[in-house]
């Protein structure tokens, strides 16, 4: 990505990420193109996530449905819009319906709503809808995603029930502790040894979406190929989150 005197803050801010996540995935020899950058932009103005897409980048990450199904339609088609936030039963069709493009659901945690996706997603005549299956690797109990015991059982109900769904990984969220994390990365790495020897499919067919801005690197060395990155690309201050 060329740099440009029009480039604004989060442009910059974008591609020092970038830089910062080649320099990670060499250190651990893994080719830097297959590690995907997911821009959070949850509470941020459609202005400046066009500054973020005008500089090269097409992989936006949101937390609420409200916000994704307002902000799609403003931006151009051809980003891949993943949702990575808590998605309620009643807001699965709207976000399906809201967001042609809608490229992933990362938050997969449980039997219903994975069938609710599968079912509206027949329903609507969409094509069959990228997901990760969310699990909860700090036993946490303010954390969304199912218990990695429960993994296994999980991704089997999605790969052989929800024929609308395309499993594709697992994500989770580890703690805000940065001591802490490296072993809720740990327990996810292991969740995918387990489902990808009992599915019998390569584990590099299997993403592992770890990795926020406060641990991104460490994740990557560990195996992360999504990271999803907020406030070091758009900032904090000037759009507070909402209560």
């Amino acid at each position: 990505m060329a740099a440009s005197a029009m480039d604004g803050v989060a442009a910059t801010a974008l591609r020092s990420v970038l830089h910062r996540v080649k320099q990670a995935a060499e250190r651990s020899s893994r080719v830097p193109d297959r590690i995907k950058v997911v821009a959070v932009s949850k509470t941020k103005p459609v202005s400046l996530l066009q500054e973020v897409y005008d500089a090269g980048h097409r992989y936006f990450g949101e937390n609420y449905v409200q916000e994704i199904v307002e902000k799609a339609p403003q931006l151009p088609e051809d980003i891949e819009w993943h949702f990575i936030g808590n998605l309620q039963s009643n807001k699965v069709k709207p976000l399906l319906t809201g967001v042609p493009n809608l490229f992933m659901v990362e938050t997969v945690d449980d039997e219903k709503i994975a069938n609710n996706l599968d079912r509206v997603i027949g329903n609507i005549g969409r094509k069959p809808l990228k997901v990760l299956v969310q699990v909860n690797t700090s036993g946490e109990t303010s954390k969304f995603g199912v218990d990695p015991d429960g993994c296994l059982d999980l991704v089997k109900h999605v790969t052989s029930k929800c024929t609308n769904l395309e499993f594709c990984g697992l994500m989770t969220i580890g703690m805000p502790d940065y001591t802490s994390t490296p072993e809720n990365f740990k327990t996810l790495t292991n969740c995918r040894s387990e489902v990808c020897n009992a599915l019998g499919i390569p584990e590099e067919q299997c993403e592992l979406s770890m990795g926020m801005s406060g641990d991104f690197e460490l994740a990557i060395e560990m195996g992360s190929t999504n990271v999803r990155i907020g406030s070091t690309i758009f900032g904090a201050r000037e759009y507070p989150k909402k209560q």
